[in-house]
């Protein structure tokens, strides 16, 4: 890339899809305000470049529905607790965005107006023409459908350019970085290699969503601090692109 275009972003609308598990940091459960003040940061700084920021939260440090903690529940009645959960998230993050001066919309695919706005795709849009960070809570507001699901389906329904998955790892491996010292990380890699490889980068409904309206996604690290800016700039080096196919 060129010193002359690395200041200007590579994007004009993004949507951001961060894990609850990324706002615990170092704890076992809830969440780390610092983590969520820094993750704010960066966002504002994103914000600040002219770009249009979605974000799509999850809430597996607080509740999920396919984990021990749901024990024997009901599928049903279990994802819409984590729906809940998710909620809570997004009212943490406005509140650090807020706290920043950055104009924040929740907008929930549950009705809860003492939180956040029902979820309405021209009014999302329209708030992200006007500068504000939108985040969305509740998933889908169905159960079954899991938060990779609604960032993928909440990309589409704004017309965003691309999805960036934020996460622990570096990006996407041939295994389990964590487990398997040998793995590789991917530079570029296909809908399809990802979908026959079964790697865990988003469930398949995602991914094959993503697959059939060629939406690209970036899978990168998001406790290196400055990686969100980096990848916004279009920084081939940070993280894992996921596309139709390769270069």
């Amino acid at each position: 890339m060129s010193a002359a275009n690395q200041n200007s972003p590579a994007y004009r609308r993004i949507l951001l899809k961060i894990s609850g598990e990324a706002l615990m940091g170092e704890q076992n459960y809830g969440i780390d305000v610092n983590v969520a003040r820094s993750v704010a940061e960066e966002i504002k700084a994103v914000n600040q470049l002219g770009v249009e920021v979605a974000v799509v939260v999850g809430g597996g440090n607080i509740f999920r529905g396919v984990s021990k903690s749901a024990g024997n529940m009901d599928r049903s009645s279990a994802d819409y607790i984590g729906m809940l959960a998710t909620v809570m998230n997004a009212v943490v993050l406005q509140d650090a965005l807020e706290k920043l001066s950055v104009y924040t919309r929740v907008m929930s695919a549950i009705d809860i107006p003492q939180l956040a706005e029902p979820f309405i795709r021209r009014r999302a849009i329209r708030h992200l023409e006007k500068g504000r960070v939108v985040i969305f809570a509740a998933g889908t507001g169905n159960p079954y459908f899991t938060t990779d699901s609604a960032a993928a389906l909440r990309a589409l329904e704004i017309r965003a350019d691309v999805i960036l998955k934020a996460t622990k790892v570096e990006g996407i491996y041939s295994a389990d970085p964590m487990k398997d010292k040998e793995a590789v990380r991917y530079d570029c890699i296909t809908y399809q290699e990802v979908l026959e490889q079964q790697l865990k980068v988003m469930d398949a409904s995602a991914i094959s969503l993503c697959m059939d309206n060629n939406l690209p996604i970036v899978v990168f690290n998001m406790r290196t601090s400055g990686n969100i800016m980096r990848v916004v700039r279009g920084d081939e080096t940070v993280g894992t692109r996921v596309c139709v196919e390769k270069p």
